[in-house]
C-alpha cells in the first residue's frame, strides 16, 4: 500500500486549502479543479481504508463512491456527480475564456462551499 488513508486525507485538506487560495485570488477554474482533487483524494483514502490497497488511477468520483459503498444523501450524491463532470474540463479546457465565464465567483463559491461540506462528511467516515 503506497499511502495510508490518513495521508490521502492530509493531502485532501491541503488541496482544499489550495482551492480556497485559488478562489481568493480569482483563479476560479483552479479552485474548482482543486476542489475536485480534494474530494478525489478523500475518496481514495476511504477506498484504501476499505480494501487495504491503492485505488486504480481514476478521476471518477462516482466510481470511487460506489466502489466503497458510500451512502451519501441524494443531494451529496448529486454534488459528487456534478463534481465528477468538472474534472476533465478544468484540467484540460477546450476554450479558456468560455470556462472562465462558466465558473464565475458566485458559482465557484457555491461549489467550493459544497466541496468543503463534502470533505468534512467524508472525514467522518475515516476510521480513527
Amino acid at each position: 500500500m503506497s499511502k495510508k488513508p490518513e495521508e490521502w486525507f492530509k493531502q485532501a485538506v491541503y488541496d482544499m486549502k489550495t482551492a480556497e487560495i485559488m478562489f481568493n485570488n480569482k483563479r476560479y477554474i483552479y479552485a474548482v479543479f482543486m476542489s475536485h482533487l480534494a474530494i478525489e483524494k478523500s475518496l481514495k483514502g476511504l477506498y484504501t481504508q476499505k480494501f487495504n490497497e491503492t485505488p486504480r488511477k481514476t478521476h471518477n468520483l462516482i466510481f470511487l463512491a460506489e466502489k466503497i459503498r458510500l451512502d451519501p444523501s441524494e443531494e451529496m450524491y448529486d454534488f459528487i456527480f456534478t463534481l465528477t463532470g468538472v474534472s476533465i474540463p478544468t484540467r484540460y479546457p477546450d476554450e479558456l475564456h468560455g470556462l472562465q465565464r462558466e465558473y464565475n465567483k458566485i458559482k465557484t463559491r457555491a461549489l467550493l462551499e459544497k466541496s468543503k461540506e463534502t470533505l468534512k462528511w467524508l472525514r467522518t467516515k475515516l476510521e480513527k
